[in-house]
């Protein structure tokens, strides 16, 4: 029982997704970017007080099923490592075209490589 208890705490909130055309056109355009060899993450303050994510995996990368693989592990790292990146943050992590099959731990990897020099800020 207080191990459910203890995961609702951590979960991915409706308000902390990016979910309008407009929002990551906004994002795309004024944020800063960050690159890593399979993820580019484009970042922006935003005047909410919460942090924010958006996920975008082109059809290059693969059929559905891999794709939203991807995007659930980026949620999960989301969701596990909220703390370790800045508040008040709209964020939006692009996988590339030609990206392999990853493991959650690649992907954890490679995503905590680009977030540590933002949580430093």
């Amino acid at each position: 029982m207080n191990a459910l208890a203890n995961r609702g705490r951590n979960i991915f909130r409706k308000q902390e997704k990016i979910r309008k055309r407009a929002e990551y056109q906004s994002i795309y355009e004024k944020g800063t970017r960050i690159f890593s060899r399979h993820f580019v993450i484009v970042s922006q303050d935003n005047r909410l007080g919460y942090r924010r994510l958006g996920i975008t995996v082109s059809k290059k990368v693969g059929n559905s099923v891999r794709r939203n693989r991807i995007k659930r592990m980026i949620r999960e790292f989301f969701r596990l490592n909220r703390n370790r990146l800045t508040e008040s943050q709209d964020i939006v992590i692009i996988g590339k075209k030609g990206m392999p099959r990853l493991s959650y731990q690649e992907v954890c990897e490679e995503l905590e490589s680009l977030v540590r020099p933002e949580a430093a800020e």
